[in-house]
């Protein structure tokens, strides 16, 4: 490409002649990682779905970093349709016409979005990174940022942050109804329990919560995800074989699955499920997490629980809302959680089950150690499933040796001593919004 057209499609993504729209800030987001990229010597590696507003962040980031030289940040975004071709030689290209011809006066700041379009990118970034050229952020929609190769050029020089849509918090932001108190939070309480509602059957996603046709924003992005993110970075042939497992998932979200009872029940070969979930993780459509268990060879032969990144996903494509609330419910704590461990990344997220089937939905360590307990229940008003929660519960405590378990509610608040054991019970918009 010629140096004139590089830099055209660069002056639409950059502050350097004109404002560019960071929309509304993602503050937790924001301060971690301008923290991380000015305080650590490291490329700063940034995950998360399609759509979830990594690019927005990026933007807003950017702004932050720019001081008074507009010059010094370099934001490159290559899903751009305008770049003909996505390989090293166009990275190279465009690093050199932003040096040569925007001339950054001090260390500049190069965010690469998108960056799994460009083979061998991470040659490019470890070159620049060892010459202390310029500090790097990439971001990608794909977990493959995470790849063997990429641990290989980068050991030791990159630090890896996912970003999820919209938590609860941020989508009352989003609604402008920011709350910053337990005070404000109990003010709003009607108004925090109507937008709930609407999160759990919507989701995070920034554009579908800005969006009055939200149902077909949804339906677009699931097949964005199918074919960009897994059939055709994978070079997948069978694609309504996909498309199957993809629906499948989201459509049994938090629940046990197994990869030979999905074979059987769907009629697709163990090895085709096994691969082709594995991707569906890859590309952040979902997540599974595993049985706690102290031996590693139970953990990894154990069902495990699945979920998806965005409850209104699985909505959109079939999930019956109003007969699954409880299921719901739980992708949201699962999600919410995950959004926690990119903060800490000490944190481990499992589920607990034993001999007698004895579940708890969440097993939170940190560390070395078991921290908190979590149950999710929808109704607690139903004494046969309370008492179910409750034992299973009371179990795991004495198993992790803890004396506080949670469950979280629809509606319901309050404290309960079991024996020598106290169970808290908490709605769920106000441990979205609290803990």
């Amino acid at each position: 490409m010629q140096k004139s057209e590089i830099i055209e499609i660069l002056s639409d993504w950059n502050f350097w002649v004109k404002e560019v729209d960071t929309g509304i800030t993602r503050e937790e987001y924001l301060d971690t990682l301008v923290d991380l990229i000015t305080n650590t010597n490291q490329i700063i590696c940034i995950a998360g779905i399609r759509r979830s507003g990594k690019s927005t962040i990026i933007k807003q980031i950017a702004k932050q970093l720019i001081e008074q030289q507009k010059a010094d940040t370099l934001i490159v975004n290559f899903e751009d349709e305008r770049f003909r071709q996505r390989d090293l030689e166009l990275l190279i290209d465009i690093y050199s016409t932003y040096r040569e011809k925007v001339k950054p006066k001090s260390t500049p700041f190069i965010f690469l979005d998108e960056i799994q379009t460009i083979p061998e990118w991470e040659r490019f970034a470890r070159g620049v990174h060892e010459r202390g050229e310029a500090k790097i952020i990439v971001s990608g929609s794909s977990s493959k940022l995470l790849s063997a190769e990429l641990a290989t050029l980068l050991t030791g020089r990159h630090i890896m942050f996912f970003v999820q849509p919209l938590s609860f918090k941020e989508f009352l932001t989003f609604n402008e109804m920011p709350v910053e108190n337990e005070i404000e939070i109990l003010a709003h309480r009607i108004e925090i329990k109507q937008l709930l509602d609407e999160f759990r059957e919507y989701g995070g996603f920034p554009e579908v919560v800005q969006s009055s046709d939200k149902q077909r924003i949804l339906l677009s992005y699931f097949e964005t995800l199918i074919v960009k993110d897994v059939i055709e970075r994978f070079n997948i042939r069978e694609r309504e074989k996909i498309r199957t497992i993809a629906k499948f998932y989201l459509t049994n979200i938090s629940s046990p699955i197994s990869f030979n009872k999905i074979s059987g029940f769907l009629n697709i070969p163990l090895t085709t499920v096994e691969r082709f979930s594995n991707h569906l993780e890859t590309a952040n459509v979902v997540f599974f997490l595993k049985k706690f268990s102290f031996s590693f060879k139970e953990q990894e032969k154990a069902q495990r629980k699945i979920y998806s990144a965005d409850v209104g996903m699985s909505n959109a494509i079939g999930f019956r809302f109003s007969e699954n609330l409880g299921k719901i419910m739980e992708n949201i704590v699962a999600v919410e959680l995950k959004k926690r461990q990119s903060f800490n990344p000490r944190i481990e997220i499992y589920y607990w089950k034993d001999y007698q089937q004895r579940e708890v939905d969440f097993v939170v360590k940190e560390g070395l150690d078991v921290v908190q307990l979590i149950q999710v229940c929808h109704d607690v008003t139903n004494f046969e499933t309370k008492e179910r929660e409750i034992r299973s519960l009371v179990r795991a405590m004495k198993e992790f040796k803890l004396t506080e378990g949670l469950i979280i509610t629809d509606d319901f608040e309050g404290e309960e001593e079991v024996k020598e054991f106290k169970i808290e019970y908490i709605p769920m918009w106000k441990w979205l919004l609290l803990e």
